[in-house]
This record gives structure tokens, C-alpha cells and sequence, in this order.
């Protein structure tokens, strides 16, 4: 099965948008995340989708 990114403009932004919530929770993000634990990087995902949730949710 192939994906299709729907915009795919969006990557610059998403990637600025995980760089500075990881850089809220102190979880040192880089090019190589390997030794990174699953917990930090879960963390960072689970906040950016905590945050566009509640921002969408605000736009209702």
C-alpha cells in the first residue's frame, strides 16, 4: 500500500512545530533519535497531538 502526503507542504512546518515541543519537554531531538527512549519520544508526539487537538477545538 502507497501513502500520499495530502500537503505536502506541511512537512517544514510539522517538523518546527516537533522540534520546539521537544524542546519544551527537554527531550534532545537531533537527526538520529535511536538513543532516545520510546517514552521521550513518545512524549513529544503525544503533546503535538495534545496541542492540535485543543487547537482545533478552540477553532469550533
Amino acid at each position: 500500500m502507497s501513502y500520499q502526503k495530502l500537503v505536502p507542504e506541511a512537512k517544514k512546518g510539522l517538523n518546527k512545530f516537533k522540534m520546539e515541543v521537544a524542546r519544551e519537554l527537554n527531550v534532545p531531538l537531533s537527526d538520529y533519535n535511536g538513543e532516545l527512549t520510546s517514552k521521550q519520544n513518545g512524549s513529544v508526539g503525544g503533546e503535538m497531538v495534545k496541542r492540535m487537538v485543543d487547537q482545533y477545538e478552540k477553532n469550533l
